[in-house]
């Protein structure tokens, strides 16, 4: 008789609790990640900014990830992937624990350091915990235990636009409208302005400091268990000849380009649902409930996705979820109103699986040079820094408003979503490439 194949398991039950908590801290910086969206739209408002300076709020917050994604793999391959982790958490804290004098300061610039270097601890934690679970088993499972991790990264998100509507938005005096739609803030004299500006940026303060307390606790407790270290992963490697190493593989460099539009993508499409849902009168609060529908779409199809990937070759996989996006992405720009915001929240549907699925095929066997490659697919997030602000230069083109011009017969926060339609694009040839070149190449 001849011997059945023994199963490999997508997480061993002797690393259990250490994946367990590594994957918590997907769902900590997906917590950050989306109680900052909104407050692009909240700081416009209470400091108020014009389109593109709001969108600095992007800006800083992904610009971290690229200043320290390097520094951060380099620090990884002295020391071991528990330091790592340990040390982004401390950034993370202090970041957030910035908001409080940023409050009282209530300079835009301060609470633009505060989450720059929030974003130095969560470029740590994503440079570290990436290939972290991906070392915890088999390569064979590894894009399958990473889509796994990864699935609890929207319910943090969740959270935190649960957070930012209850607890933040809904709380605003600088959102208040009267019955002609103006705001209530706009009308007031300078000394009523302050007092108010005061309360708000308080109100924005206290979420984040609380969640500064909370990620100390997460550094207490990793740093008190014992943690898996993998012999292969955590070996010393020549930083140079690992770069060069990689960049010679099309797979790879094809992955971080994919990765930064990826990104730029998914934080366009979440961060101007705002704007979108506002043009035809939903106001921040409102269209925070259209936020939460995003990413419960987005929570289904990441674990559908994972699903599908034991079935489906992971490069087709994400061709067809492009091809997906880009067509709820053109109903998006061509269908002004409700229809369009639909369109626009099933967009994460198919943008799901797409960020583990480029990192897991970009890093699948780089062996020891993946502590570096994880570094430049962080270092690809900076796609979320720059394309919002090309975005806000675009609202800005007729004025602060979103519908001051037509472009191409639609209205100009429409037609900015021709930026994530053309990432989609790039991302299904990526998938396409995967697919019809790259795997085969590694196979030969």
């Amino acid at each position: 008789m001849e011997k059945k194949e023994s199963k490999v398991p997508v997480v061993a039950k002797s690393v259990l609790l250490p994946f367990i908590l590594i994957t918590s801290l997907f769902a900590l910086w997906g917590f950050a990640n989306d109680i900052t969206n909104p407050m692009v739209s909240a700081f416009k408002k209470v400091l108020e900014l014009d389109n593109f300076q709001a969108s600095l709020v992007q800006l800083a917050f992904y610009g971290g990830y690229f200043t320290m994604a390097l520094p951060a793999a380099i620090f990884v391959n002295r020391f071991s992937y528990k330091k790592g982790v340990l040390l982004g958490l401390g950034l993370y804290a202090i970041g957030a624990l910035l908001f409080y004098p940023a409050a009282a300061y209530e300079e835009f610039g301060f609470f633009l350091a505060a989450l720059y270097i929030l974003t130095f601890g969560l470029a740590f934690l994503e440079t570290t915990a990436n290939p972290y679970i991906l070392s915890m088993g088999a390569e064979k499972t590894a894009t399958q235990r990473l889509n796994l991790a990864q699935a609890f990264n929207p319910m943090g998100a969740l959270l935190g636009l649960i957070v930012a509507q209850k607890f933040i938005l809904a709380s605003l005096q600088s959102d208040d409208l009267l019955p002609d739609g103006t705001t209530v803030y706009s009308t007031l004299g300078e000394e009523a302005k302050a007092v108010v500006r005061t309360a708000d940026l308080a109100v924005i303060r206290d979420p984040y400091v609380l969640l500064g307390i909370v990620v100390i606790g997460f550094l207490l407790v990793i740093s008190l268990v014992n943690m898996p270290q993998n012999a292969h992963q955590e070996t010393k490697v020549k930083i140079w000849g690992a770069i060069k190493r990689l960049f010679k593989s099309r797979k790879f460099t094809g992955g971080v380009i994919a990765q930064a539009f990826y990104v730029g993508a998914q934080i366009m499409c979440w961060t101007y649902l705002y704007q979108y849902a506002e043009s035809f009168g939903i106001d921040n609060t409102k269209a925070v409930n259209y936020g939460i529908a995003a990413l419960v779409v987005f929570l289904i199809g990441r674990w559908v996705g994972t699903g599908l990937l034991k079935y489906i070759d992971s490069g087709k996989l994400l061709l067809f979820f492009a091809l997906g996006a880009s067509i709820a992405t053109l109903i998006t720009i061509l269908v002004p109103g409700m229809i369009g915001l639909i369109a626009l929240v099933s967009i994460s549907f198919f943008m799901s699986i797409m960020f583990p699925t480029i990192y897991g095929i970009a890093l699948e066997g780089q062996g020891e040079d993946a502590k570096f490659g994880a570094a430049f697919l962080v270092m690809a997030i900076v796609g979320g820094a720059l394309m919002p602000t090309l975005q806000g230069l675009i609202l800005d083109l007729g004025g602060a408003g979103y519908t001051d011009v037509q472009i191409l017969g639609v209205p100009e926060v429409n037609f900015s979503f021709i930026l994530p339609l053309v990432c989609f694009i790039i991302i299904g040839i990526y998938g396409r490439d995967v697919y019809k070149k790259y795997n085969l190449e590694t196979t030969l």
